[in-house]
């Protein structure tokens, strides 16, 4: 009886609003529940609202875990409950109900499952589910009221105390503080309630404003406390924002320096607290007074003269620091030092702000050989570095690595250079060697990448050329006299002339573009007798790709003189000797080792058919060995210092094939344009070239 009035007094109490309440029972109740019977039941509380049941009778069968009968209790789909075997209402009461409750606007679930034997009849359950307001104020710590909370049905609502109003959050109790002072020469300002403790969550703003030609200055007291962490950051800050920037934070004991100038006649003074404290705040009395220019001009800089502050007509000359110029904003100068003067508003004009020396992106090639390490868009600015490298192992960093940006704008190597560094063709230094020294006529037949250097001419008459870098060859004059500069063809990276026409071989095929015969050399004799600077350079069309197979020789140093017996390596696809004795142009490269001759066995030269002498010049040497000699169709090829053996010292370009006794007669003795007297007319006219 007193049970059912309780539920009657509750309802009639909560009948104002429309109410979520019910009975929740096993099947069967009360008389009993049958074997494999089962129960699903759902509900969910409103906003603000929490949804609970209280069982008030409870009679299952008892098992381990309640795995036979069981009335399990979900809360938004987690398990708060499992119940079985027989409680009495105390006990329900007590442990089971208060733990049978939703969360705030959440859903209970409740399931109830018997299993297949039921020995004993059991009655089941009977439960009352309702909801019930939540009390936000009460049991939730996260509200966000910061002064006062109160509850209603379904939420909850914010208020704060006398001289405080509620935020735009609605949950943060602050100060009305903000006051707009322009027009107003002098007055005072303080922290919100001073000198008590200042209020909680404040945000105040005091807005000054006076005539333009003037200037507001601030007078602290010394009873100035703005809370302050012990490490000495600002929890509390005062702040003073001007259009030219933000003075501040300002927080601890100690005031700003009084007077606080502060050079302009428009402040926006901000003070803000946080939740807690009880520190006093400040106050301060401002006025004006005429302004004047502050003893910095821009960062980055120094003036002269130097005074603590300037007035109106005052001049002064800006001198940037070291590796900084004046942004003279659309005049394209860059200047380190400019003149400026006060004006009455207490501005400098002009006003250049001094920027960091920028060097800009390096001029560097556009072949992809010398390249910047780490990145593409490096800094560039003042004292930053950036670093080179050659992005093949077939060419050699000519100069510094590291450059500086330094304060005259240009990049600056370690060694003081300004020039960029330069990717050199690493020369003369074959990957591949011959397997032996053995002793073109009465040659060996060259393996591909042994004399990687070794250029081939077929038309319009066949010879042979030097690779010496990777636009440039060079051959004897008398094998490109009277070809068009653009008609030349050359092959390298190959030893077998025959897999030219091969579309699956390697060779590399390299079209001229410019020939420079040397102007020393006579053309158009018919009958030639005098070979004296037979030499010539050619211009690839384009950049040749370097490669284990297609590699530069080095030219030699200036006058550094032939020895006699001096032992070298000629090459040639020319005449070479058969196996039954005739001559005959060779397909294959071929290579052999010979000495530097005497000058008198050179001097000794032989005569033409017509038994007119050859001349012998300065400009020649002659080299041979008994069996071994260039013949017809090697001219223009290298002969090659040191001879090609296994060694790691560079070879060098000591001669060029040049003209000789007919093969036939066997005297193996040949004659070759000595290249050290041409390197500088070498170099010259490559460098002339190359920046036309």
């Amino acid at each position: 009886m007193m049970l059912g009035l309780s539920f009657l007094l509750l309802l009639l109490s909560r009948s104002a609003y429309s109410m979520l309440l019910g009975w929740v029972e096993s099947p069967g109740y009360p008389t009993g529940y049958l074997p494999h019977a089962s129960l699903n039941w759902s509900r969910c509380a409103p906003k603000g609202h929490t949804l609970s049941i209280k069982l008030i009778h409870l009679d299952l069968e008892d098992s381990q875990d309640c795995e036979n009968d069981a009335v399990k209790v979900f809360s938004n789909g987690n398990l708060i409950s499992v119940l079985c075997g027989k409680k009495e209402f105390e006990e329900l009461q007590s442990t089971v109900n208060p733990l049978l409750l939703s969360s705030p606007g959440g859903c209970l679930s409740l399931t109830f499952h018997s299993d297949y034997s039921n020995t004993k009849r059991h009655t089941g359950f009977k439960g009352f589910y309702t909801d019930q307001d939540f009390d936000e104020c009460e049991d939730d710590p996260e509200n966000g009221c910061t002064q006062f909370c109160h509850n209603y049905i379904g939420g909850y609502h914010c208020s704060c105390r006398h001289g405080y109003h509620l935020d735009v959050d609605k949950h943060t109790c602050t100060v009305s503080c903000a006051k707009d002072l322009s027009g107003v020469s002098e007055g005072d300002i303080s922290s919100p309630s001073w000198p008590a403790s200042y209020a909680e969550n404040a945000n105040c703003q005091y807005t000054l404003s006076v005539e333009a030609s003037l200037q507001l200055e601030l007078h602290f007291s010394e009873d100035f406390d703005v809370e302050q962490s012990p490490d000495g950051q600002c929890i509390d800050s005062l702040r003073f924002e001007t259009p030219t920037g933000t003075l501040g934070p300002f927080c601890g004991h100690t005031p700003p320096s009084s007077p606080f100038l502060t050079h302009s006649h428009h402040v926006q003074i901000r003070f803000t607290s946080d939740g807690y404290g009880t520190n006093k705040g400040f106050t301060l009395h401002f006025r004006t007074r005429d302004k004047v220019c502050p003893a910095v001009v821009t960062s980055h800089s120094t003036v002269t003269p130097q005074q603590p502050e300037y007035r109106r007509g005052e001049t002064v000359t800006v001198t940037c620091d070291l590796g900084y110029v004046a942004d003279t904003q659309g005049t394209h100068t860059l200047s380190s030092q400019y003149v400026t003067i006060c004006q009455n508003t207490g501005v400098w004009t002009p006003n250049y702000i001094c920027k960091p020396v920028d060097c800009g992106f390096p001029v560097i090639p556009e072949d992809g050989i010398l390249q910047l390490v780490g990145s593409d868009n490096p800094n560039t600015q003042y004292e930053d570095q950036i670093h080179f490298n050659c992005s093949s192992k077939y060419y050699t960093l000519e100069g510094d690595d590291a450059y500086t940006c330094s304060a005259s704008g240009e990049w600056v190597s370690g060694g003081g250079k300004t020039e960029m560094p330069k990717c050199i063709e690493v020369c003369g230094k074959p990957e591949k060697h011959p397997a032996s020294a053995a002793r073109i006529l009465g040659g060996k037949n060259a393996n591909i990448g042994e004399i990687p250097w070794n250029l081939l001419i077929k038309e319009p008459s066949r010879g042979g050329a030097s690779l010496i870098n990777d636009r440039w060859a060079v051959t004897a004059a008398h094998v490109v006299e009277g070809v068009e500069e653009s008609s030349l063809s050359l092959y390298g990276g190959l030893v077998n002339g025959r897999t030219i026409s091969n579309r699956l071989s390697d060779v590399v095929v390299m079209n001229s573009e410019r020939i420079i015969i040397h102007p020393g050399y006579i053309k158009g004799i018919e009958e030639r007798t005098n070979f004296d600077n037979d030499i010539a350079l050619i211009r690839l069309a384009s950049r040749v790709n370097l490669g284990p197979n297609l590699l530069p020789i080095c030219l030699p140093e200036v006058n550094r003189g032939l020895v006699e017996d001096e032992q070298g390596t000629v090459s040639g696809w020319g005449l070479a000797e058969t196996k039954t004795g005739t001559l005959s142009t060779s397909a294959l490269l071929k290579y052999a080792h010979i000495g530097v001759y005497s000058l008198t066995e050179c001097e000794n030269t032989p005569s033409t058919k017509n038994n007119k002498p050859m001349t012998f010049t300065n400009n020649m040497f002659c080299a041979g060995a008994q069996g071994k000699d260039s013949c017809l169709k090697d001219s223009g090829g290298p002969l090659a210092f040191p001879m090609l053996a296994q060694r790691t010292e560079p070879y060098y370009l000591a001669g060029i094939v040049s003209w000789g006794p007919p093969c036939q007669e066997r005297q193996f003795k040949g004659y070759y344009t000595k290249v050290e007297n041409y390197v500088d007319w070498i170099k010259e006219t490559i460098d002339t070239i190359e920046k036309s």
